[in-house]
């Protein structure tokens, strides 16, 4: 395989570049940054990196098979857009667009050139969230029936995107691997605390024809950081703490039984207590598994997990929650293909 550019130095490219190199799949790992001192920053942080300045040196180079866009979101579309075109495999940072119908056509491009798209939804590769995502598949839950998360922090506050589009779609992601069904209605409501107009709180709520109710709160202006997912079902339940490091996952054997009681006419609940226990996680870093993934799709070894369909389903959903905060917290409808 040939090379990789990592397009932009600023806070997750440092990340991507230092995986790429680790991997060890390419001859070539090329760091383009059109600021001089991160380009030097760069080099003296990746010893075997190399560094271009300008995007279209990228573009020209037929050595490089491959670029991952770590750029602000606005430029996205129109980045990969160009790598696509030029023949390149592409990798983007969350989220792949700002809009569904640009989201669709990068789909649409990437099939045509027959090129690899994928998105940069890193959790979906969490050794954890890859653990979870095993017990619902083999029916240790049973029927998926809500999926409560909390991802609030201290900043870092984004220039381009609200706290939606930055902080929920984490959650959005690991929504959309747990489960193939895709929501019909969506409600968001977010607020902004500050001088920009764009929200620093938000909460997001999916309703889905199966019953499975979702709902997601993010926050930019927490005293104290929590990424905390409930995943409930009606065999048995699941508590992540993606800040636990030794005990991530916790799996519940308890719930809560309704039955009809015929002499009153009424619901009665059973309130089930079972055993709970910490399935071992293994020790992998997220990043690291989908840079392989992704290797594995150029290579025509698999498709990956965060494809561009992927991606563009949750441009899609956001899409959607964006214009329902718009709206006041309007419910929105989807349909889906």
């Amino acid at each position: 395989m040939s090379g990789i550019a990592i397009i932009g130095y600023g806070y997750w490219g440092p990340k991507l570049t230092r995986n790429f190199l680790q991997s060890g799949a390419f001859g070539r790992v090329v760091i383009c940054e059109e600021q001089a001192a991160r380009r030097q920053r760069g080099l003296r942080e990746n010893p075997g990196a190399e560094a271009v300045a300008t995007f279209a040196e990228v573009l020209s180079d037929p050595s490089l098979t491959a670029v991952a866009l770590a750029t602000p979101v606005g430029t996205h579309y129109a980045l990969a857009r160009a790598a696509l075109e030029a023949g390149k495999h592409v990798l983007v940072e969350k989220p792949l667009a700002t809009r569904t119908e640009e989201a669709e056509q990068l789909v649409r491009l990437a099939a045509e050139r027959r090129r690899v798209l994928m998105v940069d939804h890193t959790f979906v590769y969490h050794p954890a969230v890859q653990h979870i995502r095993t017990l619902i598949q083999a029916g240790e839950l049973g029927k998926l029936n809500y999926i409560d998360s909390t991802r609030i922090n201290l900043g870092l506050f984004q220039h381009d995107v609200n706290v939606l589009w930055d902080l929920a779609v984490h959650d959005l992601s690991i929504v959309n691997l747990f489960t193939t069904e895709r929501p019909e209605r969506v409600q968001a409501i977010g607020a902004s605390h500050t001088s920009s107009p764009l929200e620093n709180i938000g909460v997001l709520v999916l309703r889905y024809a199966s019953g499975l109710f979702v709902h997601l709160n993010c926050s930019w202006v927490s005293p104290v950081k929590i990424r905390h997912m409930l995943i409930g079902g009606d065999r048995k339940m699941v508590v992540y703490d993606d800040l636990n490091a030794n005990e991530p996952v916790k799996v519940y054997d308890s719930g809560v039984v309704a039955r009809t009681d015929e002499d009153r006419n009424r619901l009665l609940f059973e309130y089930r207590a079972g055993n709970v226990y910490s399935p071992r996680i293994q020790q992998r870093e997220a990043l690291a598994n989908l840079v392989q993934d992704f290797v594995a799709a150029m290579e025509g070894r698999a498709v990956p997990l965060s494809d561009g369909r992927f991606g563009a389903d949750a441009v899609k959903i956001l899409e959607a929650a964006q214009h329902s905060v718009t709206r006041g917290g309007q419910e929105v409808s989807l349909t889906w293909k």
